[in-house]
Order: structure tokens, then sequence, then C-alpha cells
């Protein structure tokens, strides 16, 4: 098959959630034997320098992008909130330039299925039916109108609070008037897959969770270290992590620390703002930044924490620290989609005592964190191949 994949944010490198399920699924298509176009919004905050990408990775596809600034501002806001009915996060990534630079290419190239990364890009399938015969999958990376939602419950400046309200109607609005407008509807998860189907979703829908490339782990024996260290991995821009993060050193960091007062937390995330940077300056916190390599990050401490309380769709890190047999501690918003189960595939903990309870026995108990470790590992393995994953969506595009 001919396949396009339209992005909102160059895939590579693969660093954050986003582009890493859209990296795989470029990966997993071409290694399946299908020919890839992809044509990308390169935006000045995930900004790629085409030219710089090895030759192995820019032979996995056909790559067009276009240079495009879709950092947040307070003016555009403000605007949108007085002039428009449409959500700033959607307008952001609807382009003119983009229109054109994606038209040339659907005129230049007939195509099987057009799979879109993502709900903003939706606004573009009346440009693409206008051009193409081609089958539109839309990929929902989650529900995007439940994390602002729930981004909204969890803040408690008020003015703030009422404009993520007022955000997340926007969205919600926006998003039901994208449904059916496809021909598939491909969910990262299955939570996500009914949600649709209860808002009004009639399309086809194949659940295909982001994967893992099994033969590529790196081969990592759980072990223990000496002294136990938690550690927090993803990125810093996203406010679900900055949110978690300072929700988890307000209310569980002093308990345990009274406890073990050598336990630290080690913080490795991109883009974190000046304001993110303060709040981890405090005892117990090591802020790395971002790192050059996640599984040597990973490699040296014992127990990934999630604490989120707002989100969607599911967190890749988890998958990628439970492929590297760290125990993993996560609410069950940041467990969403991942079924493993609690207390033998990993630790679910939703308030802040049960978070830290969850990390005092672990300490305590090093024996739970090797088995821990050890199924969460063949959990993935199992239940995360990406390449089965993948075979079975393609089948289903090119079987309909």
């Amino acid at each position: 098959m001919n396949i396009l994949v339209v992005c909102n944010k160059f895939p590579y490198p693969p660093k954050d959630g986003g582009q890493i399920a859209t990296f795989a699924m470029i990966r997993g298509m071409k290694e399946a034997g299908h020919s890839v176009t992809v044509v990308a919004i390169n935006t000045k905050k995930h900004y790629y320098d085409v030219t710089q990408m090895p030759a192995n990775i820019a032979a996995l596809a056909d790559f067009r992008t276009l240079s495009l600034n879709t950092d947040l501002t307070v003016k555009e806001a403000l605007c949108n909130l007085l002039f428009s009915r449409l959500p700033y996060t959607a307008t952001r990534f609807i382009s003119k330039d983009f229109e054109t630079q994606l038209r040339g290419v659907l005129n230049e190239k007939q195509f099987d299925v057009v799979q879109l990364e993502g709900l903003y890009l939706c606004a573009y399938i009346p440009l693409i039916r206008e051009c193409s015969s081609a089958k539109i999958a839309y990929r929902a990376h989650n529900v995007e109108y439940e994390i602002w939602a729930r981004l909204a419950h969890e803040t408690k400046n008020f003015v703030k609070r009422i404009y993520l309200q007022n955000l997340a109607k926007r969205v919600e609005r926006f998003e039901k008037s994208m449904l059916n407008t496809y021909d598939y509807i491909v969910p990262i998860t299955q939570r996500d897959a009914d949600t649709y189907a209860q808002i009004g979703n009639t399309k086809p829908s194949f659940v295909a969770p982001t994967g893992i490339f099994v033969n590529d782990l790196p081969q990592k024996k759980t072990v223990v270290e000496q002294p136990i260290s938690l550690f927090h991995l993803g990125a810093l821009d996203w406010s679900p992590n900055q949110q978690g993060l300072v929700w988890f050193i307000q209310n569980c960091l002093p308990q345990l620390r009274s406890q073990f007062p050598d336990l630290q937390l080690f913080v490795a995330g991109r883009n974190a703002p000046s304001w993110i940077v303060e709040q981890l300056q405090v005892p117990g916190v090591v802020y790395e930044g971002e790192v050059p390599d996640a599984y040597e990050f990973m490699a040296k401490h014992t127990i990934m924490i999630v604490p989120l309380l707002a989100g969607g769709g599911m967190r890749i890190k988890i998958l990628e620290g439970m492929s590297y047999g760290k125990v993993i501690i996560s609410t069950s918003i940041g467990a969403e989609g991942i079924s493993g189960e609690n207390g033998k595939d990993l630790c679910i903990a939703d308030t802040p005592q049960d978070f830290t309870n969850a990390i005092v026995s672990l300490v305590k108990n090093k024996e739970l964190c090797i088995n821990l470790g050890e199924n969460a590992t063949i959990f993935v393995s199992t239940k995360f191949d990406n390449r089965q994953i993948l075979a079975n969506l393609l089948s289903l595009y090119s079987n309909s």
C-alpha cells in the first residue's frame, strides 16, 4: 500500500510520547513492506533539521516538512478567546501554508490510506477528500477534551481554571464535530475507543496501542540498586507532567524523606520552563534536564513514578520502563491503556498516602522490586509487541 502519514510535529527524533507513537508506526509500516510518505509540521518547539537525518531513518519514508511556529502566546490566546469559537489548541495547527503543502503531495502521489496523527489534523479532512480517494484513518492519541477537563479540575488558580474549563468545552465541541468525518478511527486504548463510541463514533474502530519493538530492547537484568532511588522521565513542558510532579513533591516526598533521609527523586525531561525548575529545587530532588539516552538514565534508578492527575491516551514511558525491568508506580490515569495487574506488573496509587505507602513497601522489600520488574518485562513483551499490533492494523487497511 501507499500510505500518507500526516503529523502535527516532526516524528524524529522520537523523544516524547507523541513522537514515539508516530515514529513506531512509520517504522512498522516500512518494515511491513509498504511505501510511506510523511507530511509533518516542523514546529519551533520540536524543530528538527531534516538534512541531519541519519540515512537509515531517511530511508523509512519520503519526509516532507513545513516550518511553523505554533508557540503559545498570551496575546493570541486572548484574541482566540474573544473572537473565535475554535479551541486555541486547534487554531495553532490550522495553516494555509500547510494546506498548500499537503495539497501538493496529494496531487503528486496516489495513496491508499491517509493516516492523521492527532485530532487537530482532522481539520484537513475536507482537503484530503477533495484531492484523494484514499481511505482516511484518524489515529486518536487520546480523547483530547478529557485532558483539558481533568487539568481544569485539578487547577487551584481560579482564573486559570475558568480558562481551562472554557478551553475544554471548545475542544469537546471541536472533537465531536470531527466524529465520523474519517473512514476509520484508531484509538490507542480500548477505554478511548469506548469513549468515542459513547459520544457518537459509528465508523470502524481499531485499537492500536503504541507498542515496543521487542527485539530492539536492551538486555537488562532486573537489579535493585543500593540505595533505591526514584525517577521521573517525561516532557516537562506538558502541563499534566508538571502538575503531577508538583503534587508528588508537595504531598509525598516530605513524608518519604522523613522515613528515608537518603531517598532521592531524579527528574529528567526536555523543555522545562523556569518555574518548574524552581519547584524542583528542594531537598531530595535531583534535576537532570534532558538526558541523551533514556535507557541509560533508567538503568541508574529503581522505581519510576508517574503521578498523573490529568492526561489521556497511554504513557509510552511506562511501557519503556516496564520493558527495561523497572518498577512502576502510577496513578490510574497515568496507567490508562496498560492493563497490567496491580501489585504484580506495576503498582497503582491514586492518593498521596497510597503513593507513599507503595514506595515505603518497595524500599523495605527488595525482593518485591525484583519480582515486579521481572513481571513488567514479561508483560510488555507479550502484550505490546509493536510488529504484531501493526500487522493487525495494516491488515484492516488492506482488506477493506
